[in-house]
């Protein structure tokens, strides 16, 4: 009997399990949602994906037959249906623009938007913590104030306008960084023909093959955009954390552990920075998800062949399949970022284990 589990043990497994068929069941229905918007926006459109296809000048015969077989003529249910199974399976169609496999195309553009936005998000919460938590250890200061603007200016000034300044003043004017596009046309052919690709994110890629020169030519134009974004992220960021850790500071918990006579940067490091922490995640992560879906200003500033880039061509040829297809990435993306955030919320905090 000593091999059996104790009654606290079973209720734990049974506890967990719940949780982890709630959540799954829970991503099912979100990512079943998101299937059904991008499936409700392709027939609304005012886009005849079948003309498109054949263009205005075939028959009526060959409009048919393309209908038939995108199973157009069957009823919306059915073809719904299809949809969300092709999806499953990693069927996100055919571009109507390049007549390629959409999924293949986004697997191309897609790591360079995963590159950029990394990038940008790291900067973003290294710069971004430490400016709020000195804000709100200062409040009223010059330094709160200096934060304070900064942030402000983030996320207030368009992206589009930020972009054309810094490709003026150090690209154009100072020749700090290289233009854009990922890399110079030279290293791009070394690149696509002589190294070994992993990722498909060039500055991990040429780190793995030891082309240390093709690194720092991907470095070099990539500064300039990743330090865009992450100065939007970290305006976000360092306001949020501001606001967390001046609630934390105003708890009796630090009023205490200071009458204790402990060390100013232990309480705040330590334990206000413990219980921040717990909403810091959600919002880092809800930071990256906006960088990896919204930078797509940026990639068409920058000439950054990445997602947004890809579904911004899309959308201006009028290729609803490839559009669609981008935004259920997206949206996968998205979501797969909340139920990650969820699960280090539930590892650092131990009460939401409970």
């Amino acid at each position: 009997m000593s091999g059996l589990p104790s009654p606290a043990r079973k209720n734990r497994l049974l506890t967990l399990s719940g949780q982890i068929g709630l959540g799954l069941l829970t991503l099912a229905i979100t990512l079943l949602g998101l299937l059904l918007v991008t499936f409700l926006i392709g027939r609304v459109v005012p886009i005849d994906p079948v003309l498109s296809i054949v263009g205005e000048r075939a028959t009526e015969a060959q409009i048919q037959a393309v209908r038939d077989k995108l199973g157009l003529d069957l009823p919306m249910w059915q073809q719904f249906l299809i949809y969300v199974r092709d999806a499953v399976q990693g069927d996100l169609g055919r571009s109507i623009r390049t007549g390629q496999d959409i999924a293949s195309e986004i697997a191309r553009y897609f790591p360079a938007t995963l590159e950029l936005a990394t990038l940008g998000t790291i900067f973003g919460t290294l710069v971004g913590v430490p400016a709020g938590v000195l804000a709100a250890t200062r409040p009223g200061s010059i330094a709160d104030q200096i934060v304070r603007v900064v942030g402000l200016m983030g996320y207030s000034m368009p992206v589009f306008w930020l972009g054309l300044i810094g490709l003026l003043v150090f690209y154009g004017q100072l020749d700090w960084v290289a233009g854009p596009g990922r890399l110079d046309p030279t290293y791009d052919m070394m690149m696509e023909f002589t190294l070994k690709p992993y990722t498909g994110m060039i500055l991990i890629d040429s780190a793995l093959n030891g082309a240390w020169d093709v690194f720092a030519n991907a470095l070099s134009h990539i500064i300039l955009p990743a330090g865009l974004l992450g100065y939007v992220s970290m305006a976000y960021i360092s306001r949020m954390t501001r606001s967390f850790m001046m609630n934390e500071l105003g708890q009796e918990y630090i009023t205490t552990a200071r009458v204790k006579g402990m060390p100013e940067s232990r309480v705040i490091w330590v334990h206000a920075m413990k219980n921040v922490l717990v909403p810091l995640i959600t919002v880092i992560a809800l930071s990256y998800a906006y960088l990896l879906e919204g930078s797509v200003l940026t990639e068409t500033i920058f000439a950054w062949p990445g997602l947004g880039s890809y579904i911004t061509d899309a959308l201006f040829a009028a290729d609803m399949p490839a559009v669609l297809g981008g935004t259920v990435v997206v949206g996968v993306a998205f979501v797969t970022l909340n139920m990650a955030s969820d699960l280090l919320y539930r590892l650092v905090d131990p009460r939401a284990r409970t």
